[in-house]
């Protein structure tokens, strides 16, 4: 995991959402309607953040660097075993793109600032 010490610098939104960055970047809903993110005002706006895919049989955590022309994974690594079962329970054993739980972003930052 020594990968993720290199990320320390990039300002991670660890609040970002799969759904609320289509809805930010993609839907140009760049509005505040709920007020949780700022909205997006020009094309150089951008927002780093982390999801959990669980497409393949091994879960996988993607940093994803968001623009509203483009999607670029900055990492990509597997889901630690010690978080990979309560997670998948919590998601209910579905596929998709999901945030992080509490205890995966607990366990990032500590990856990304030892």
């Amino acid at each position: 995991m020594d990968e993720l010490r290199s990320f320390e610098e990039h300002d991670v939104d660890w609040e970002m959402t799969p759904e609320a960055a289509v809805t930010l970047y993609l839907e140009w809903g760049n509005n505040c309607w709920l007020g949780d993110f700022k909205p997006v005002r020009h094309r150089s706006d951008s927002t780093t953040y982390f999801v959990v895919s669980t497409w393949e049989p091994e879960p996988k955590l993607m940093l994803i660097h968001r623009t509203c022309d483009e999607a670029k994974e900055l990492a990509v690594l597997p889901l630690p075993a010690h978080l990979r079962e309560h997670f998948m329970q919590d998601v209910g054993f579905n596929k998709g793109i999901y945030p992080p739980t509490p205890e995966i972003k607990d366990w990032l930052r500590t990856q990304m600032h030892n």
